[in-house]
């Protein structure tokens, strides 16, 4: 059973690094080269489905004028958190 709680604890911390990359990418306001726009893409579709739920539910924080502040990714982030610990607690 150790196994699978190893195997969950990594994914999630696996999902956990996209999120984080994909806060960094929409921090750099940059055209992206050609080699790299799928690679930008897939982290946008990995994690657009657990983001855009929580969009409507957490607005977004607008900071100053064309700047806002999306907390979304943090509380993903926050339950992902969570899921590990608990992962540890059940599987550990």
């Amino acid at each position: 059973m150790r196994v699978v709680g190893d195997i969950l604890w990594w994914a999630l911390w696996v999902y956990f690094c996209i999120i984080i990359a994909r806060v960094i990418i929409g921090w750099l306001p940059i055209r992206w080269p050609r080699s790299l726009r799928p690679l930008v893409v897939l982290i946008y579709d990995i994690t657009e489905p657990l983001l855009s739920p929580l969009r409507r539910w957490v607005p977004v924080i607008p900071v100053s004028a064309g700047v806002a502040l999306d907390l979304s990714p943090l509380i993903v982030m926050v339950i992902i958190g969570f899921l590990q610990w608990l992962v540890r607690e059940i599987f550990g």
